[in-house]
């Protein structure tokens, strides 16, 4: 029977359920967990031919393990080699064995033991990653020891993908086997390294010469499933020859080509494994082990966030930032669920019962991100004391100074501005959440400190009530707004200038109470426009006046633009922007004879920005205008106002 039924049944339900959890904001994951589940043959029993989604699935694993390999760097693991292999190294491991107790006590042998301790002790890189990023927390303490941890967390699932398989062998084979399995993964690995090295730059140029997408695209699937292949004939799995491959990869100058050309592959064949990952889920099952779930989660979270703190306390960590390690990792990941498939002949309620605590951890861990503060408020006696010593040190250094300029933020586009600045004779101070950067900084005269723009509290120590401008520095438009929220509480009257990525949060931030909005690509535009005129001739004086204007204008002259099949691969809340696009009036439109003003394209949240006419092209016309056969109108809009609008200048 074709394969296509299936494959729709998994597209269709997939689309929906991940829709609807993106909606809620929650992980994706989830969504796939819960198709699964729903589908599968423990509730609606859709799915006809398990072994062969599993088949197609398993490629979603190889293409993950491929984008693991393909991040993996030397020169990175060894600038965090503190926390990845001390750290991160006892994490996994003292998690392994404090689980491995505590499932031999419910009678659980050693073998399967160990098993289920490297599942539960992994998390979310997916899931933590971006909400370290969303908060602007990477760079933070207790950010750099959680992407540590991670980092270590993926790399173990190699030698874990070994080891598990073997570990479901009898006891009296399991040394050997376990052996022949170690032998094999180092010749292998040791053949595809020494002539890997050698052969994979030369190749990918070879193919580079074809300057096709196309065949570049083949190339890195062709590479990744041969090596997976390679290390499956070998007697091992398919993910660690994948993941080779990544390595591999990863040496040469095309790593970030391949990472955007196997995005597509990786998340949508991740997508279905996760599905066959939930059509395990028997609600059947759980309502009887309900307890043992519970059970589990607990001891899941409990175990992790002691081990988490108390290892993070011991290596040095404040008592505040290891409670925060403790709470971010406390979950499980992905990453479990692709260790749990490796597992053979487990107990059908012990595979229910792990795989049930794993999904419900996944969806209470941004939970507990979001009140992780409120916890280490509660329990780290000394935080209040340090925060109080971080205001404290913010206030001495801007004591002292009025009418002066508070810097959000000191990165690349901060320090280029306190140069300015400075040479105008313009006191400054600036707040930045980078421990090296301030210390490097401020070691070299800059007045920097260290602290939290998004809290109230730092911006006032910072002399927000004496200061004469904020500026935002970087372009987070969600923490840009937090900042205007809280200037806006104590001071309205406080101008803020406040830098974004482009126009598409110009009008949000400017609501917000921004005074000025900055869009980077339009300023681009402004000043590669700027010295073009200048090299044609154009008057100095003329160019100038045109910038001022065009800024005084609020940028009109720059909204939207024609997209192209190039942008497609845009952020997808660009999909929701204003844009631009031409409108032939063919003959018989039902506008054409009628004036701009009788269309009245406003009410649908459009405008007409150009009319094009007997290859004339005429800018902002007239409302009174009439339309013509032939004419060619260039309306601006939303996705849907702009179809809307094209709906009502054709049809009749």
């Amino acid at each position: 029977m074709s394969a296509l039924p299936l494959v729709l049944l998994l597209l269709g339900a997939s689309v929906l359920a991940v829709v609807i959890f993106r909606r809620f904001n929650l992980p994706p994951v989830l969504g796939y967990l819960f198709v699964g589940s729903l589908i599968g043959p423990h509730a609606l029993n859709l799915m006809y031919d398990m072994h062969r989604a599993e088949y197609i699935a398993e490629f979603g694993v190889v293409f993950l393990m491929f984008s693991i390999g393909l991040e993996f760097s030397l020169p990175k693991l060894y600038a965090m080699k503190r926390i990845v292999f001390g750290l991160g190294l006892l994490q996994v491991l003292l998690s392994m064995v404090l689980i491995t107790g505590m499932v031999m006590l419910f009678g659980i042998n050693w073998q399967l033991g160990i098993a289920l301790g490297g599942v539960l002790a992994m998390s979310s890189t997916a899931v933590l990653t971006k909400l370290l990023a969303e908060r602007m927390q990477l760079d933070s303490a207790h950010g750099r020891e959680i992407m540590g941890v991670l980092l270590f967390q993926d790399l173990a699932v190699v030698p874990l993908l070994v080891l598990i398989p073997s570990l479901t062998q009898p006891p009296e084979k399991l040394a050997m086997l376990l052996g022949i399995a170690l032998l094999k993964a180092v010749v292998v690995l040791a053949v595809i390294l020494v002539f890997g090295q050698k052969l994979m730059r030369k190749w990918f140029h070879f193919v580079a010469r074809a300057k096709s997408s196309e065949v570049f695209v083949l190339n890195v699937l062709l590479i990744t499933l041969s090596l997976a292949t390679l290390t499956e004939l070998a007697g091992l799995s398919l993910a660690l020859g994948a993941f080779v491959a990544g390595m591999l990869i990863s040496e040469t100058e095309y790593r970030i080509q391949v990472e955007e050309d196997i995005k597509p592959f990786r998340d949508v064949l991740m997508g279905l494994f996760f599905v066959t990952i939930g059509v395990k889920l028997d609600m059947h099952i759980l309502v009887g082990l309900w307890w043992q779930v519970l059970l589990v989660l607990a001891g899941l979270l409990v175990t992790k966030s002691l081990v988490v703190g108390l290892l993070s306390w011991r290596l040095g960590a404040t008592p505040g930032n290891a409670i925060r390690s403790a709470l971010w990792l406390c979950a499980g990941g992905e990453f479990g669920f692709v260790l749990l498939g490796e597992i053979a002949r487990m107990p059908k309620a012990v595979e229910q019962v792990v795989l049930t605590a794993l999904v419900l951890s996944m969806l209470i861990a941004p939970f507990i991100v979001h009140y992780s503060e409120r916890i280490v408020m509660r329990f780290a006696s000394g935080e209040w004391l340090l925060r109080s010593m971080q205001l404290t040190q913010i206030a001495a250094q801007s004591m002292g100074t009025e009418k002066h300029a508070i810097l959000c933020g000191f990165g690349r586009s901060g320090q280029y501005l306190a140069r300015f600045l400075g040479q105008e004779g313009v006191n400054y101070i600036a707040l930045d959440l980078d421990p090296d950067r301030v210390r490097e900084a401020a070691s070299g005269g800059e007045n920097v400190v260290f602290g939290d723009v998004g809290r109230k509290e730092a911006l006032i120590a910072a002399g927000l009530m004496r200061a004469s401008v904020v500026i935002v520095t970087f372009s987070d438009t969600l923490l840009a707004e937090k900042v205007l929220h809280h200037i806006q509480s104590v001071r309205q009257d406080l101008p803020v200038v406040v830098r974004t990525a482009d126009e598409r949060d110009m009008e949000r931030l400017t609501r917000a109470g921004a005074a000025e909005v900055v869009p980077e690509a339009l300023e681009a535009s402004l000043m590669l426009a700027s010295h073009a005129l200048v090299l044609l001739g154009i008057p100095i004086n003329r160019v100038l006046k045109r910038i001022r204007q065009t800024r005084s204008q609020r940028y009109s002259l720059l909204r939207g633009f024609y997209r192209g099949l190039s942008d497609r691969d845009r952020d997808e809340d660009d999909d929701h922007q204003p844009r631009l696009h031409s409108i032939l009036l063919v003959p018989g439109a039902a506008a054409v004879g009628r004036t701009l003003d009788d269309v009245n394209l406003e009410e649908l949240g459009c405008e007409v920005s150009a009319i094009r006419r007997r290859g004339i092209r005429a800018v902002e016309p007239a409302p009174e205008t009439r339309l013509e056969e032939g004419d060619v109108l260039v309306v601006l809009g939303d996705p849907e106002a702009v179809f809307a609008a094209e709906d009502r200048l054709l049809q009749n």
